[in-house]
């Protein structure tokens, strides 16, 4: 499969990171998730494990930024030792981003992609949901997490998603609108996500 860039958002629990690392191995192309840290990184020059923990946290700082002038898209990345390590974090992962989709085609989760990649016509945006009882259990199961508390980890998590991705993006996140398909995982294992989404892009590109 050519000429296509899939965007995945999802819920905690729903395995969209596994189904879209399992797409990217079926269509043959790049898969990017927690691989845009390790990028951002080497871009910056700072440590990974920094940017590891400012992962997809929100900060007001940006607005600032933004307001101020003090980061620009077009011309570079001004002042951007005055922002906090998220905010860095997320300039960086806009940036490379933005360079890859003009080389390759790719799946990546997350990252506001869907948002960043607004403007290009190669972008199949995909969010992926799961009823909440069945997010709990994949959690406890494979996040390790006591089933005490994987309720509340997992609604805390889609909580922390949704404002980052409001905050960065200024849309709502999960809304309908914002993407080409929306899968319910409820009742499906990784390999018949993946596969149902690999079947969509064979349809859509016979269609075009």
């Amino acid at each position: 499969m050519s000429g296509k860039i899939v965007t995945i958002t999802r819920q905690y629990g729903s395995g969209g990171h596994e189904i879209g690392k399992l797409l990217a191995e079926k269509l043959g192309v790049a898969f990017y998730d927690k691989e845009l840290i390790s990028l951002a990184a080497k871009e910056s020059g700072m440590s990974p494990e920094v940017f590891a923990q400012a992962d997809e946290k929100m900060s007001n700082s940006l607005l600032y930024a933004l307001s101020t002038g003090l980061y620009n898209y077009g011309n570079g990345f001004s002042a951007m030792g005055d922002l906090p390590m998220n905010d860095r974090l997320y300039i960086l992962q806009h940036k490379i981003i933005k360079e890859k989709a003009e080389k390759e085609d790719f799946v990546v989760v997350g990252r506001c992609a869907d948002y960043i990649l607004r403007e290009c016509d190669r972008v199949v945006r995909v969010f992926i949901y799961a009823d909440l009882e069945v997010r709990v259990k994949r959690a406890v199961a494979r996040q390790d997490i006591a089933p005490s508390r994987a309720r509340q980890a997992v609604t805390k998590a889609d909580k922390n998603r949704a404002n980052y991705y409001s905050f960065y993006s200024g849309q709502k996140w999960g809304a309908t609108e914002n993407y080409d398909l929306c899968l319910n995982t409820t009742g499906l294992s990784v390999e018949q996500a993946a596969e149902i989404l690999a079947e969509y892009l064979r349809l859509i590109e016979k269609k075009a």
